[in-house]
């Protein structure tokens, strides 16, 4: 089953976020609307927002949305595009998707501003929730505040050049799990979902949000130009990401100390790029990467074991082995 079989089976709970998320956006300026009409339009997989709905219907025996899961599942998906435009800034891309970024299109201040008005669209689908919960309120506090952290954590490892497994790890905990966990804990608060379902919808959300960035930094160094940018950008912005510390892992200290000068000079000598790819290649770093992969979609499917079984649990189980094969 592909993703947009996934959103069909969904249905109207799938219409409702969609149509939730527009109305959210809507403004009475129109560059505002036509700027936000334009991300819609090349808007991804949207996996946070279907995530939310499979997840709530996985723990409440195939229940219909509640007016609380649809703002969730919206704003997860608002929240995920205000940084992605925040990124864009901070990492100076042109490019996203396969598309000029706003950023470039636009200029910085643009991008921001957009991104703030997504980000404050988001956290009032989730304080006007009819049914909603103060622990939701908190867990997509806790999720800003895990974005903001993790984002400067990435830039004091990127000015040290000293990352090791741990600080990677909490950076993509940060960036990305923490969004996955709170799309998918808020789903299951929506549906009043007994503690034990809680749990499994936080941890295989944690698991599968760590195993979706590690595949995003594979392809990083394995990928084509189809995922929207050349080879080895990470490297290029000093990011030492599962490949590289897996070859590092294999190859021993004094070459990771030779490899760790290459990365803290790459600003000034960009051409290291290409021996750092070889190097990540040369020494297991992709094969250890897929290892580590392996084993947090494991994990993500082994937490849904306590959920009752369903359509929608199978779902959640492939969506866990799509992360693995996704090619972008």
């Amino acid at each position: 089953m592909d993703i947009k079989s996934i959103r069909e089976y969904m249905g109207a709970d799938w219409t409702a976020v969609q149509e939730r998320i527009g109305s959210a956006l809507r403004s009475d300026i129109n560059l505002l609307n036509a700027t936000n009409e334009s991300i819609l339009s090349h808007s991804g997989k949207q996996m946070r927002p279907l995530l939310s709905l499979i997840m709530a219907r996985a723990c409440s025996g195939g229940r219909e949305a509640s007016d609380a899961t649809v703002r969730y599942a919206a704003a997860s998906e608002l929240l995920h595009n205000a940084t992605l435009l925040h990124d864009d800034v901070a990492d100076d891309s042109d490019q996203r998707r396969g598309v000029p970024t706003i950023m470039s299109l636009m200029g910085p201040a643009v991008s921001v501003l957009v991104g703030d008005y997504w980000l404050v669209k988001a956290v009032e689908l989730v304080l006007d929730a009819s049914d909603g919960d103060m622990r939701v309120i908190r867990l997509f506090s806790k999720t800003l505040s895990d974005l903001a952290e993790g984002e400067m954590l990435q830039l004091q490892k990127a000015q040290s050049c000293d990352t090791d497994i741990q600080d990677y790890l909490r950076i993509i905990y940060n960036k990305t799990a923490s969004l996955f966990e709170a799309a998918c804990v808020s789903a299951a608060i929506s549906v009043d979902a007994c503690p034990e379902y809680e749990k499994a919808a936080k941890d295989y959300a944690v698991a599968l949000g760590l195993a979706f960035q590690i595949k995003d930094d594979i392809l990083d160094y394995a990928g084509t130009e189809s995922v929207g940018k050349p080879l080895g950008v990470d490297i290029l912005e000093q990011k030492m990401t599962m490949p590289l510390l897996g070859a590092f892992v294999n190859a021993g200290p004094s070459e990771e100390e030779r490899i760790r000068v290459v990365v803290r000079n790459i600003v000034d000598h960009p051409e290291g790029r290409n021996e750092i790819v070889s190097f990540v290649k040369d020494n297991g770093g992709l094969e250890y990467a897929v290892d580590q992969l392996d084993k947090y979609v494991a994990q993500a499917v082994e937490a849904l074991k306590v959920l009752p079984e369903s359509k929608e649990k199978e779902m959640l189980v492939e969506l866990a082995y799509f992360t693995a094969r996704r090619a972008m």
